[in-house]
């Protein structure tokens, strides 16, 4: 037997990176991330229950560029785990296995994520009165 310098299994340095492999490293990103942002979530909740001066650090931290910028990926995660999970239930269900279909849902999670996000902050920052 010879040895060779091939690797034992397939791995990101051997393929060319495809739409369907980059959406399904971010599922599973987005759902750390879901999971991390809980914490925050979590944290936010324990402090308005603990009285005015902890929410009040809460909400700083929140209300800050950094805890917005947080917020704001939370919230992509969240659309985008969503509309991507529904596109597994259609796969669950045996539809859209079609190479074409595969990448047109992959660019379509990709947009709605986005769309959803966008739009959920523009009309949370309209209902706060813009502030």
């Amino acid at each position: 037997m010879s040895s060779s310098n091939r690797p034992l299994s397939p791995h990101m340095q051997v393929y060319r990176p495809q739409i369907t492999s980059m959406l399904s490293i971010l599922h599973r990103i987005t759902g750390v991330a879901l999971a991390v942002g809980t914490l925050l979530l979590v944290y936010w909740l324990a402090a308005a229950a603990s009285g005015p001066a902890a929410f009040a650090d809460a909400q700083a931290l929140i209300g800050s560029i950094i805890g917005r910028l947080l917020l704001f990926g939370w919230t992509f995660a969240l659309f985008y785990h969503l509309c991507n999970g529904i596109r597994h239930l259609f796969w669950d269900a045996g539809y859209g296995f079609e190479i074409e279909t595969v990448s047109r849902t992959g660019w379509l999670v990709l947009a709605a994520g986005l769309a959803l996000t966008v739009i959920s902050w523009v009309l949370g920052y309209t209902m706060m009165g813009g502030a």
